[in-house]
């Protein structure tokens, strides 16, 4: 449950950013490779969540709700973590 809380504050904190050039983002890795990359879009608000696999293939999803963002974001890391 700490880990989705942790996802849950850095998303948050995506959204309280008021100084940036472009827009707010995060990645997410797994034992130093980066497995998905976060966008906050704050005129929408919504998060732009960019899954990579082991090929550079990516999936793009879009939330407008910070906890299923979150949920995505968590689900991703776990299902990396048990095919290491």
């Amino acid at each position: 449950m700490s880990q989705l809380m942790g996802i849950i504050q850095r998303l948050q904190s995506m959204q309280n950013m008021t100084d940036y050039d472009d827009f707010p983002q995060r990645q997410f890795e797994v034992n130093g490779k980066v497995i998905c990359q976060v966008k906050f879009f704050p005129d929408k608000k919504t998060f732009e969540v960019e899954e990579y696999d082991k090929h550079k293939n990516k999936r793009v999803y879009q939330f407008d709700d910070i906890d299923a963002a979150a949920i995505e974001i968590f689900d991703i890391v776990q299902e990396v973590k048990n095919l290491s």
